[in-house]
């Protein structure tokens, strides 16, 4: 009985911190959010965008530094392979004589010696439409989130499960924040997929919870003890379920290349943040919020109770 306990309270304790930390992160993700924003791509932006490769191997800083020389103003250059790279300029920038000789230069330098693929300015009405109806997705898919979970759950776990769901969206924006990865059409799909999978794991302990203390009679196990139990006994499945999940992500972030690097990013964060708060978040919030086994004790009226009391 007493290493039921220690185990218990132990369990307990880690949920507890886990959420502290959880909040912690939270916070920390809304300051960057604030201060440095979202790194947008050309997808909402606009910009010009060309794609060119070279006849060998060369090192991005190199080339990067190489094309700034003969270059006037700002741009972005990533690599797409070992010889294909992307170089990306503002929507300001002019095509005058000046800002084409960077092409010039890596297209006659015999060391680089490139072969520009294609050169195009990509509008960002298109990408404003888009993202405009991304979000009203998401917002309609958060709405019927609330609905389906008022629902379903009492509304201390319908509660616990909203707040795990906003906080995987937050911490997953947060990250693309701090490293100022770009922020594409591709990652905002993603979140809609994150939505999805948080909200599943959300669900599968909250049912377990609810189950637990439906069938809790006379207050005998406390809630942390009936909340430690339900995760104990889905933590398997979770876990199962998560590492698939993130190993086919993961070989999507390595093999696929760096178009749908940023989705994979996202993806690969949300799966693991939305296990975490699943367990620290969305099955702890609900006993800080007095969840306990009354609240499924089901209640009979006095004439029923009549009729039950009868021999």
């Amino acid at each position: 009985m007493l290493n039921t306990f220690l185990k218990d309270e132990a369990g307990t304790r880690l949920r507890f911190m886990g959420m502290l930390l959880s909040t912690m992160l939270v916070l920390l993700s809304v300051v960057t959010l604030a201060q440095k924003g979202l790194n947008f791509g050309l997808d909402f932006t606009g910009g010009y965008l060309t794609e060119f490769t070279t006849s060998q191997s060369v090192e991005l800083k190199e080339l990067q530094s190489f094309i700034a020389k003969n270059h006037n103003g700002e741009f972005e250059l990533t690599a797409q392979g070992n010889s294909h790279f992307q170089l990306r300029e503002a929507p300001s920038a002019s095509k005058t004589a000046n800002n084409l000789d960077w092409q010039s230069a890596v297209t006659q330098n015999d060391d680089i010696n490139a072969q520009v693929l294609s050169s195009a300015y990509i509008g960002s009405q298109v990408g404003d439409e888009l993202f405009d109806q991304g979000c009203l997705a998401m917002f309609a898919a958060m709405v019927a989130v609330m609905i389906y979970l008022a629902v379903r759950f009492e509304w201390r776990l319908a509660l616990g499960s909203v707040v795990a769901l906003v906080h995987d969206l937050i911490l997953v924006l947060g990250l693309f924040s701090l490293l100022q990865i770009e922020f594409n059409l591709t990652v905002l799909a993603s979140l809609l997929a994150i939505i999805g999978y948080s909200l599943n794991d959300s669900i599968i302990v909250g049912d377990r919870v609810r189950e637990l203390l439906s069938v809790q009679s006379n207050n005998v196990l406390s809630p942390a003890t009936i909340i430690n139990n339900a995760i104990k006994s889905t933590l398997t499945r979770t876990l199962i379920t998560s590492g698939t999940t993130l190993a086919t992500v993961a070989s999507v972030w390595l093999l696929a290349g760096a178009p749908l690097q940023g989705f994979a990013i996202a993806l690969f964060t949300g799966i693991v943040v939305g296990t975490f708060s699943s367990i620290c978040i969305a099955a702890t919030l609900p006993e800080l919020l007095g969840l306990s086994a009354k609240n499924y004790e089901v209640k009979v009226d006095a004439h029923t109770q009549t009729l039950l009391d009868m021999p």
